[in-house]
Order: structure tokens, then C-alpha cells, then sequence
């Protein structure tokens, strides 16, 4: 059996990683913790760790991984800027969920979108109170309206696609274009100017961080709405708190925060929350918070549990070699070996 310590484990996740338990020789530990340097030592005596976007994999740990014997790091998520990827190299592999279900992020896209822009929350509040005043719950068509997509992989481009569905007019940014695609790319300043609607689907580099800043959002049409369902770091949550009490942003949708990691995936409805600028931002009645909850369908978890087993055992079954490992020479043929069907190191 593959042991395998299962970090920041949630109640979502045990039944769709259980049933593969037996079938696929993986015994896992479940813990609620997060891994940190403080509780990497629970991993003692694994093969494996599986972890979540919000456990610490830093130099440190993974240290510490690799010195009680852990082989590799499996991440259950697409995403992985908290992982110190160079520091891995030679010790740890690391493999991750590449694309889990693009649907479940882009359709939560559109719906945060839609409950923004037409009051359904504020809406779904006052008739609980048998309130049926239709004051203040104006919205606007998103017909004919520009919508600005920022990152055009497999979410982007569906999220593309409905918007496309309601007649939106759609740009797009993304360093690196996808040739014969017939959309159309601007230069990311012509996207601020001229979207009504910009929304995040890119992963968080340091290229990217802060991506929406205040010299952004200067730019932007006034009344824009932006959304984010990727990383809470491309956008310097200051400004955007800013721009919106400037009346300059119109509304935010976040599905993600900067500093959410001791915050989300957990009840804190019994607490003073410590975060002053979350507090600000979501007390503003433009602004919409969900907890990191874009990924959460039946499909998107069953594909994640799927995709997660099938890097454990693909790794200990094909000596060391799969496909979804992340290595910092990846993209440079001269190092990569994976791209030369070799394991990484």
C-alpha cells in the first residue's frame, strides 16, 4: 500500500477519494490540518502527501518531506504558486490536477456575475423578510456589453463561450495567444479601456501578481465589474477596496482572496474576523465573497479524486515518470526531461 498523509482534509473530500482506496493500493491519513512546518512531521513514515491550494509547501517543508522519506507531493488542484517548485527539484516530485472541470469554475463565473449585476442577493434577502420592493434592484442588460478575459485557457475560453451565449461583445489578453482561434487579443491596457466586465483566469506568477492595481483600475471604464474565480493574488485587494468606494469599479465578484488562507474553507461565523480589509470589502453592498467555492461540483470533485490517484499511482508504477509533474525545467527542451519521456530527475 502507498501511504499517502491527506492534508487539510474536508468532509467533501473523504467519500471520493475513499472509493478508490482499496482498488488502486492507497492508504491515506486523513487530517484536518493544514501542512506547515509544524505539522509536516505528521507525514513521517508516507510515501505520499496530497495537499490542497492552501498548504504551505515551501522550502522548509519540503525539506522536511524529504528527509522523513516522502516521495512525492500530489496536489489536488490546478494551481500551485504555493509551492516552491525549484526547491522540490531532486528531492520531491510534485504532480497536480491540470484541469479537473473547467465548467464548474466558469459557470460559477456567470453566476456570480448574473447575481451581481441583477441584486438576486439582495433580492433573495428582502423577500425572506416578505419584502417585495423592486427599489435599488436596477440592473443592466449584458447584451451588446464588452466582457475583457484575462488568461484563455480551457476556463477562460468557456467562460468566452457564455458569455458569447448572452451577445457579449469578447477581448481577451493572455501572453501567450492561441494561434487559429479567431479570438480576438488586445494589448492588456486596450482591455481595461475598453471592457464593462473583466474577469481573472490566469494562474498567479510573479508576472502576474497584482495584476488589477491602482494604475489598472485608472484605466478602466468607470463602472467596470470585475471578477475573479482564479488566485485572490492577482488583484492588491487596497486598491480594488479603493476604487470601489471612488465609484470607479462598479461591483467586484470574488471567489478568491489574497490572505485567505487562514480564512476560507472554515466556519468563522462565531468570530470577530481579524481581517480588516475583507471585513471592508465584503461589507460594501457591491461586492460579492464567495469561499473558494468555483471548483465545488460532483463532476469537478469526482474528476479531481480520479485525476489525484491516477498521478500517485502512475508516478510509483511508472518509475517516477508522470505526465502531470510540475518541474521548473519543464518548457526548456534542453532540461526537460519529461518532454523527453524521462522522469525528472
Amino acid at each position: 500500500m502507498i501511504k499517502t498523509a491527506f492534508f487539510d482534509t474536508k468532509s467533501y473530500d473523504i467519500p471520493s477519494f475513499s472509493q478508490y482506496s482499496v482498488q488502486s493500493g492507497i492508504e491515506y491519513k486523513f487530517l484536518e490540518t493544514k501542512l506547515t512546518e509544524d505539522t509536516a512531521e505528521l507525514a513521517r513514515g508516507c510515501d505520499a502527501v496530497c495537499v490542497f491550494v492552501n498548504d504551505t509547501v515551501n522550502a522548509a517543508v519540503i525539506d522536511k518531506l524529504y528527509e522523513y522519506g516522502v516521495k512525492i507531493i500530489a496536489l489536488r488542484c490546478a494551481g500551485y504558486n504555493n509551492v516552491d517548485i525549484r526547491r522540490a527539484y531532486g528531492k520531491v516530485h510534485v504532480v497536480h490536477v491540470p484541469a479537473y472541470s473547467p465548467y464548474a469554475v466558469a459557470e460559477h463565473t456567470a453566476a456570480l456575475l448574473l447575481t451581481s449585476i441583477r441584486r438576486i442577493h439582495k433580492a433573495y434577502n428582502r423577500t425572506r423578510d416578505f419584502n417585495f420592493s423592486l427599489n435599488g434592484l436596477t440592473g443592466f442588460d449584458l447584451h451588446g456589453k464588452t466582457a475583457g478575459i484575462i488568461g484563455t485557457g480551457k476556463i477562460g475560453c468557456i467562460f468566452m463561450d457564455i458569455c458569447r451565449g448572452f451577445g457579449m461583445n469578447v477581448i481577451a489578453y493572455d501572453l501567450f495567444p492561441r494561434e487559429g482561434s479567431g479570438i480576438e487579443y488586445v494589448s492588456l491596457q486596450e482591455l481595461f479601456e475598453r471592457s464593462d466586465i473583466i474577469s481573472l483566469h490566469c494562474p498567479l506568477t510573479e508576472e502576474t501578481r497584482h495584476l488589477i492595481n491602482e494604475q489598472a483600475i485608472e484605466k478602466m471604464k468607470k463602472g467596470v465589474v470585475i471578477l475573479n474565480t482564479s488566485r485572490g493574488g492577482l488583484i492588491d485587494a487596497e486598491a480594488l477596496l479603493q476604487g470601489l468606494r471612488a465609484r470607479k469599479v462598479g461591483a467586484a465578484c470574488l471567489d478568491v482572496y489574497e490572505e485567505e488562507a487562514d480564512i476560507f474553507f472554515e466556519d468563522r461565523s462565531g468570530h470577530i474576523l481579524d481581517d480588516e480589509l475583507l471585513s471592508r470589502l465584503i461589507s460594501l453592498p457591491n461586492v460579492i465573497v464567495t469561499s473558494h467555492q468555483a471548483f465545488l461540483t460532483e463532476e469537478a470533485l469526482q474528476n479531481i479524486a480520479e485525476t489525484t490517484v491516477g498521478n500517485i499511482r502512475s508516478f510509483f508504477d511508472n518509475d517516477g515518470i508522470c505526465q502531470n509533474e510540475l518541474c521548473y525545467h519543464c518548457g526548456n527542451i534542453q532540461e526537460c526531461r519529461k518532454a523527453r519521456k524521462e522522469r525528472c530527475f
